[in-house]
């Protein structure tokens, strides 16, 4: 395997065990609404969607960042 792929493993699980964490927890939220009480819930839940479209964002970019051969960016400090 290639040493590359070895290093995209663990933020890729990482990434993936926390977007299901989230969704479980949002759907859990969301059905459990009452109907008087709903709109406060899908705002306590909104910024949780936001984490999920974050997580995405820097996996994709750490995933970059090693294809680059950054892997190692604190030896730089």
């Amino acid at each position: 395997m290639d040493n590359h792929k070895k290093k995209m493993i663990a933020p890729i699980i990482i990434t993936v065990v926390f977007l299901l964490y989230l969704i479980i927890y949002v759907a859990i939220i969301v059905t459990g609404a009452v109907a008087e009480a709903a709109p406060m819930l899908l705002l306590l839940a909104a910024p949780l969607v936001f984490l999920g479209i974050g997580m995405i964002v820097v996996l994709k970019s750490r995933i970059e960042e090693i294809r680059r051969g950054e892997e190692d960016d604190l030896d730089n400090y």
